[in-house]
C-alpha cells in the first residue's frame, strides 16, 4: 500500500510541474478561496483544483493533472464518489504548488544557464581587455599564491622554500641542514644526493 501512495504523490508532483506557471499561481489562489473536491469537476460540495485555477485566471486544460489529483485522493479506495478534499490532501497540493513555484524562482538547473551566469559574473569582476596583462607578460598574474617577493625581500630569513608533500621528506631535509651546520665539515662532505 505504501508503494502505491508514494507513486501517486510523485504522479501528482509531476503533473503540477507540467502545469504552466500562471496556472499554478492561479491554482494556489483558487484553492484558498474555494471549497475543493475530489472525483468531479464540480458538485454541490465545491469545485476541483483545475476549475478553481480556471476561475482565478489560470485558464489551462490539463486532463493529466485532474487524473493525477483523483488517483492521489482515491488511492486504494473502492468507492470513488466525489467528496470534499481533506485538509491533508489540500496541504499536500498547496505544498507541491509552492515548491514548484520556488523551483522556478531558484537558480537555473541546466548547465548552459549556469555557464552563462558564471561568465556574466566573471565579466563583471575582470578589468577591461586593455588593462588585462597579456599571457607571458612578466607582470601578469601567476597561478597559485600571489607573488610577495617584492614585499618580503627586505625581511631577514625570507625565501621561497621547496614544498614537501610528505613529512618524512621534510624531516630528511631538516636533518641534512643540521649536518651541514656542524663545524668541521668541508664543502665536499656537505653535498649529499637528494632522495626526493
Amino acid at each position: 500500500m505504501r508503494e502505491r501512495s508514494r507513486a501517486t504523490t510523485q504522479e501528482l508532483r509531476l503533473a503540477i510541474e507540467c502545469l504552466p506557471r500562471h496556472t499554478r499561481v492561479a491554482m494556489l489562489e483558487g484553492i484558498s478561496s474555494n471549497d475543493i473536491i475530489v472525483g468531479a469537476y464540480t458538485s454541490g460540495n465545491g469545485i476541483c483544483p483545475m476549475l478553481a485555477a480556471h476561475r482565478a485566471g489560470g485558464r489551462t486544460d490539463f486532463i493529466s493533472f485532474a487524473k493525477a489529483w483523483d488517483r492521489y485522493a482515491f488511492r486504494g479506495a473502492r468507492k470513488q464518489a466525489s467528496r470534499r478534499a481533506t485538509e491533508r490532501e489540500l496541504l499536500i497540493l498547496r505544498t507541491h504548488l509552492e515548491a514548484s513555484l520556488l523551483d522556478d524562482d531558484g537558480p537555473a538547473a541546466d548547465l548552459r544557464a549556469a555557464m552563462v551566469e558564471h561568465r556574466e559574473l566573471m565579466a563583471r569582476r575582470q578589468p577591461p581587455d586593455s588593462a588585462r596583462p597579456r599571457p607571458g607578460d612578466p607582470d601578469g598574474p601567476r597561478p597559485g599564491d600571489p607573488d610577495r617577493s617584492r614585499e618580503l625581500r627586505a625581511r631577514p630569513g625570507w625565501a621561497w622554500l621547496r614544498v614537501f608533500r610528505r613529512y618524512d621528506d621534510y624531516q630528511r631535509a631538516l636533518d641534512r641542514l643540521d649536518r651541514m651546520r656542524e663545524p668541521g665539515r668541508g664543502a665536499e662532505q656537505q653535498r649529499e644526493p637528494e632522495h626526493v
